[in-house]
């Protein structure tokens, strides 16, 4: 499993979106690295990340995360996953508390039908068939650039659009969460604001006034954050996304 290391202190493990690399954080990289040791790891079959032989799987790669963390010497890193890689934070986190400090899940979703039904429609037609098409994307570019099998994308296409087949629900999971978790999503993000409300429910948040001095607030040290102008396909590399998860890690 292929990883980049920037800065230095407290450790966190940055997880990318489907069809992208830890190249994707980019623009955010040194800001977070300003205050923390960064790990961008690349997902299974993804960016310089070989494919193995089993399906993309949440438990599978949060596993891996976990076999990371126990590989490198991690201290209880915080885990930092987008979309495709928020879910696998939030598995890493849920499967192996005592390895994670703090989870940041960005722009992931908790349970099928949140996402516009337009977008699973569309989601619905991701197959190898069609890496013709996506030969002018940046996804495609980015895969041809530094995969070490450049000819498997259309393998990779074919598992995402598995993996986006199987209808899935995590409520249980985010409601037995034991570290401090922060859900993040754009105003217009692939689920609409409302839905990240009711997640942020499911941690004891927004059922009631936080008080003056925090005591309203969810056990645990919860939050939720949803960042203005943004969508689904631009998080990922705002200013905003850094400031709320520095933020957020700062708090003990």
């Amino acid at each position: 499993m292929y990883y980049e290391t920037h800065g230095s202190g407290r450790p966190l493990i940055l997880l990318h979106g489907g069809l992208g690399s830890g190249e994707m954080f980019g623009p955010v990289i040194p800001a977070l690295a300003e205050r923390h040791q960064v790990i961008a790891v690349d997902l299974q079959g993804h960016g310089r990340t070989a494919d193995v032989d089993r399906p993309l799987d949440l438990g599978s790669m949060a596993a891996d995360i976990a076999a990371l963390i126990e590989h490198l010497g991690l201290d209880r890193p915080a885990v930092v996953g987008y979309s495709l890689g928020g879910g696998v934070a939030l598995r890493t986190a849920a499967d192996h508390p005592g390895l994670v400090s703090r989870l940041v899940a960005v722009s992931a979703h908790a349970w099928t039908e949140a996402v516009y039904e337009e977008m699973r429609a569309q989601q619905g037609q991701v197959t190898g068939a069609a890496a013709e098409f996506m030969k002018e994307t940046p996804m495609y570019q980015l895969y041809q650039r530094v995969a070490p099998r450049p000819e498997d994308f259309p393998r990779l296409l074919d598992k995402i659009g598995e993996f986006m087949a199987q209808p899935f629900d995590v409520r249980d999971a985010i409601a037995g969460l034991q570290v401090p978790t922060m859900f993040v999503a754009g105003d217009a993000d692939m689920a609409p604001p409302s839905h990240y409300v009711e997640v942020f429910k499911l941690l004891g948040g927004g059922l009631r006034d936080g008080g003056w001095m925090g005591e309203g607030r969810p056990e645990g040290g919860h939050a939720l954050a949803i960042l203005p102008g943004l969508t689904h396909y631009t998080i990922f590399a705002s200013p905003l996304l850094a400031a709320v998860t520095l933020d957020f890690l700062a708090r003990d």
